[in-house]
């Protein structure tokens, strides 16, 4: 079995959030491997920006809606793991990517030559599930490494 080295943590700032990178770091402990936190910009929600701009010229347009986006979401991070992990630091670095969420966590992993995604099969789009399929179904499907599927027990045995 190869060795653990890079984990890639998925997390989308849902409920789910907390577990997938808690499970992360319980994977990491107790060796050396590093964890990169990882968040994607939906391509989808650019694309809406795009197309809104050209009615509302001067206004803000893709470009800078992915820079001021990027920059929320890394002090967004920074925070979060800061006040949650703040004994991990160390071992995490955070990725933030723009494009079709299940393709840019499979790029991701290449590129940062994951050797394991962890990730919740419950994010941010449960309407969109239905419709398009989980983005954690298509990473499940395309993946070059193992992925590992979090889950609330509460949820899923009907414990709501």
């Amino acid at each position: 079995m190869k060795k653990i080295e890079i984990i890639l943590a998925c997390v989308d700032f849902s409920q789910y959030a907390m577990m997938t990178l808690e499970t992360a770091v319980a994977l990491a402990r107790g060796s050396d491997a590093q964890i990169v936190v990882f968040n994607a910009i939906n391509q989808r929600d650019v694309n809406n920006v795009e197309s809104l701009s050209h009615f509302y010229p001067g206004k803000s347009n893709a470009e800078t809606y992915v820079q001021d986006m990027t920059k929320e979401r890394l002090e967004k991070m920074d925070l979060f793991i800061e006040t949650n992990f703040p004994g991990e630091k160390t071992r995490m670095s955070v990725s933030i990517d723009v494009g079709i969420p299940w393709e840019s966590i499979i790029r991701a992993a290449k590129t940062n030559g994951a050797d394991l995604i962890v990730m919740a099969n419950k994010g941010r789009g449960n309407l969109s599930r239905v419709l398009f399929g989980s983005v954690a179904e298509k990473v499940f499907r395309h993946s070059p490494v193992p992925v590992v599927s979090v889950r609330n027990t509460d949820t899923f045995m009907g414990r709501q």
